[in-house]
């Protein structure tokens, strides 16, 4: 290690070696200066500074061109193996090992999706790509295209019209269902459109307003108690109160898997229309990306596992 300091440390500049390689294979320092787009004299500086950090001159004029002296001779014969070596190391990619890779990925979830995928990724992640790292950032329908052209890896979440540069692979399903607490609330097994408009519902709304999926999908009105931003309190809104709120059925099971004393009831219409669902969207530019393909996969591997991604 002391060896290779000490050969740094020294006042010689690698660039220069290039600049002499290419006046050697050009034969002249004008047609050098054309291919390393340079200026003439930049590349007679240049192998001027090289002869005085070696100590002699490496070329010698002959006619209207250039011809190497005995050092010259010397200097190509030892540099040229190493250069073509270095500029291969230098533009060849390095092969991706999610053992050894320390990448951080930024990954957009739609809020129904962050509490039960990232802790299973995550997981993934610890077992087969521990130095790796991922930054988790909220999106949602109208937000994720501006995020993804703005650098996010991926994002996880429904999502409407796209621009052709995003990939879109569906997940699973959009289905939803009705979550209450059956100790403040009866409900029967089969709810009517009826009995379902007729109580009072905690709503999730991004734009702060009352309108919820019901609201601006099927043209339906509910009777709205709450609308919050997020699911994250849902659970605890519902619970101990005779509140209905319509939740991704992901999102019931993670809520239920916590506050088991909640039930859930089928709606009493289709919430999937259209085949909405679930998407997992990616830039097409990043489709030679390794580390970012394989993240892609585990996230496709999780939820092909869960029986409600069907």
């Amino acid at each position: 290690m002391s060896h290779m300091r000490s050969n740094y440390e020294r006042d010689l500049d690698l660039n220069l070696l290039r600049v002499f390689a290419v006046v050697v294979e050009a034969g002249s320092v004008t047609e050098a200066a054309s291919r390393l787009y340079l200026t003439q004299p930049a590349v007679s500086v240049a192998l001027r500074r090289l002869a005085t950090a070696i100590g002699t001159p490496l070329f010698t004029r002959r006619g209207r061109g250039l011809a190497l002296t005995s050092r010259g001779v010397q200097l190509r014969s030892a540099i040229y193996p190493h250069l073509g070596a270095l500029v291969d190391a230098a533009l060849s990619p390095s092969a991706f090992d999610p053992k050894t890779s320390d990448r951080t990925l930024r990954i957009g979830f739609a809020d129904a999706a962050e509490a039960w995928l990232l802790p299973r990724l995550l997981e993934v992640l610890g077992q087969q790509a521990p130095n790796m790292r991922v930054i988790s950032l909220p999106v949602q329908f109208r937000t994720v295209g501006a995020a993804l052209a703005s650098g996010m890896d991926a994002a996880v979440t429904v999502a409407d019209e796209l621009p052709s540069s995003i990939r879109r692979l569906k997940l699973f399903g959009g289905g939803h269902v009705c979550l209450f607490d059956p100790r403040e609330l009866r409900l029967p097994k089969r709810l009517t459109e009826a009995r379902y408009l007729a109580h009072d519902h905690v709503i999730v709304s991004y734009n702060g307003d009352l309108r919820g999926l019901v609201e601006d999908l099927l043209g339906r009105q509910r009777r709205i108690r709450c609308s919050v931003s997020t699911f994250a309190n849902i659970g605890a809104i519902v619970e101990g109160s005779s509140l209905i709120a319509t939740v991704p059925a992901m999102v019931a099971e993670q809520i239920r898997s916590v506050r088991p004393k909640l039930a859930t009831r089928k709606l009493p219409f289709e919430t999937n229309s259209g085949g909405a669902g679930t998407e997992l969207l990616w830039l097409a530019s990043s489709d030679s990306d390794d580390a970012a393909r394989f993240v892609r996969d585990k996230i496709i591997a999780i939820t092909s596992r869960i029986p409600h991604a069907a």
